[in-house]
């Protein structure tokens, strides 16, 4: 039983509860106008519950499969979602930071959740990885560029597209393979130089996505991107797969925020995402796997 399980039984072991005292009280008063509060009252929660709004944070590469998990989610269960922020993980947790309200938040990478956590932004309590993906090289649909190592990049004729990693996780784990091929500094993925032979083809974008856009739009001859980001952009291809040795694992983790007003409903969404077999079919479809 996962913990977002737990959880849910736990609240609604608590509200059974609750209910249960509140119609003791009334039975033994005999008071039928206090009966009749009891359930309008009732009735209000049962209105507040069908309408409550999630705020979702998510990273960027889950731009296109969780809106469809969400219209999925409201289907069945009536909650809705407010605008749903889809921007470098690094860039979310700076938001939260900064106060805003967040009901949800699932990273690319480890590292960023752990950010959260330090900095008690999510319920430690609720952490889950929730997907994986792998980093690879892409290039223009139909572009005759043939790519067979991470050492190639270095002799690609034009600029090369890799995330910020001081926000884009992309762009970190890009760094940990050029770093495996001698081509960066830092074996961790930041705070490093390019070696000469590429620094003055790196041109950096601001989070995954746009890294595949100016691939596709030809501003850049390849990218380091999500082997998902293909599903999820025309115009560009698989030129190479990185070794799974060459940078660390690519996690998504997922977390209730510290602050949610929403915490219950908020838990049960991460938990449909990884259960329902409807969602895991949309995850799959854009690339995703879930992790083990």
């Amino acid at each position: 039983m996962s913990m977002f399980t737990a959880m849910s039984r736990r609240g609604v072991l608590a509200l059974i509860a609750s209910l249960a005292i509140a119609g003791s009280v009334a039975g033994c008063s005999g008071n039928t106008a206090a009966q009749g509060s009891a359930e309008a009252a009732g009735s209000s929660s049962t209105q507040s519950a069908e309408k409550v709004e999630l705020q979702i944070f998510a990273a960027n590469s889950l731009e296109k499969a969780l809106p469809e998990v969400q219209a999925l989610y409201t289907e069945q269960t009536g909650v809705t979602f407010a605008d749903t922020q889809f921007k470098a993980s690094g860039d979310l947790v700076e938001q939260m930071r900064a106060g805003a309200q967040v009901d949800a938040l699932i990273t690319a990478s480890k590292g960023t959740m752990d950010d959260a956590v330090e900095a008690d932004l999510v319920d430690e309590s609720t952490r889950e990885d929730m997907f994986v993906n792998d980093l690879v090289i892409v290039k223009a649909e139909g572009s005759d560029l043939a790519i067979s190592s991470i050492e190639d990049v270095a002799s690609l004729d034009g600029k090369i597209a890799i995330g910020d990693a001081a926000t884009v996780p992309a762009g970190k784990y890009a760094n940990q393979a050029l770093a495996s091929a001698s081509l960066y500094t830092n074996a961790e993925g930041a705070d490093g130089e390019y070696a000469a032979s590429i620094a003055d083809k790196v041109a950096l974008a601001d989070k995954v996505g746009t890294a595949a856009k100016y691939v596709s739009t030809g501003d850049c001859v390849a990218g380091f991107v999500y082997s998902s980001d293909i599903f999820r952009y025309d115009g560009i291809e698989e030129a190479f797969v990185c070794p799974e040795d060459s940078h660390k694992p690519i996690v998504y983790p997922g977390a209730v925020s510290a602050t949610s007003e929403n915490a219950e409903e908020a838990a049960k969404f991460l938990e449909f995402c990884l259960t329902d077999k409807d969602a895991q079919k949309i995850w799959v479809k854009y690339g995703f796997e879930l992790s083990e």
